[in-house]
């Protein structure tokens, strides 16, 4: 079986390829830089070098598949959204062109809105595409990365969590790693078909003042969060060297999905994945 995983040196990707691995199968990685893997995963995989905003690369790298793992990869000085339904526009046309049987796309909570929620517009996008091809696709609608935390290591010296989201509002908050449990487990499945969605919403639903206490407790230094005017957010981006188109993008997908917003796929056994913020902290913050 020839599986496909796209970004395989990131938080998700790299958990995905370490599981196939393990469950016996030679996956095919895309990727920019082989030297960020490790020689072993190297050697028990093939790679295709290049972008995945290079459609020949895309179709390179896809034929003969039988499954893939797309994940939109990361931009860099443009519009996220154009640029996203830019690269699932190539995810599609691989799809189409070699008959791919099976594709799990690492989408977001938000994405159902189809409009409105920033940056995550660029996934709504490519689910789009994706569907269009009548292929079996599955979306996993994931909730809030911990890594997120990791980001802003300003925030965690200076002790204060400075968001646009309501700070006693909750959502998903969830582990990459349990992410890319998920992901490599319904690539290795070869019964199921049809379009699908399936939410990865972590243990449970947390505000950021429930998180700034969780990571407090777990790295035994004080943290807080606190909501920011729109305004002064759209200053720290733009001081941070962001374009207007970018800054929007990014402000977006707490704008969007802030008010009166419930996630399409609700919480049940099937959408909530085991690992802690707490566990997650301990881990990678203290």
């Amino acid at each position: 079986m020839k599986i496909v995983v796209t970004t395989p040196t990131g938080n998700v990707g790299s958990r995905v390829t370490r599981l196939l691995l393990q469950a016996g199968v030679r996956p095919t990685l895309l990727l920019r830089d082989p030297t960020k893997l490790d020689a072993q995963t190297l050697e028990l995989s093939d790679f295709v070098q290049g972008d995945q905003f290079d459609p020949e690369v895309v179709l390179r790298s896809t034929e003969g598949a039988d499954a893939m793992y797309w994940v939109n990869p990361p931009v860099f000085g443009e519009d996220p959204v154009a640029a996203w339904e830019r690269a699932g526009s190539y995810a599609a046309r691989a799809v189409e062109e070699h008959g791919i049987a099976r594709t799990v796309f690492q989408s977001s909570v938000g994405a159902e809105k189809r409009h409105g929620a920033g940056e995550i517009d660029g996934l709504a996008r490519t689910e789009q595409l994706l569907d269009a091809t009548a292929a079996s696709v599955l979306h996993l609608r994931c909730g809030m990365f911990f890594t997120n935390l990791s980001t802003d290591p300003g925030a965690l010296e200076e002790g204060v969590l400075r968001v646009t989201w309501p700070v006693d509002a909750a959502m998903p908050w969830v582990d990459p790693r349990d992410v890319g449990d998920v992901a490599a487990a319904r690539l290795l499945a070869t019964d199921w078909s049809g379009r699908q969605v399936q939410a990865v919403h972590g243990p449970q639903d947390l505000s950021y003042a429930q998180v700034a206490s969780i990571v407090s407790s777990a790295t035994g230094r004080q943290l807080r969060a606190e909501q920011i005017p729109d305004d002064q957010m759209r200053g720290a981006l733009r001081a941070a060297g962001l374009g207007d188109v970018q800054v929007e993008a990014i402000l977006g997908m707490s704008t969007g999905l802030r008010e009166d917003f419930e996630p399409e796929d609700p919480r049940t056994v099937l959408t909530t994945t085991p690992t802690t913020l707490a566990s997650w902290a301990r881990e990678h913050l203290a």
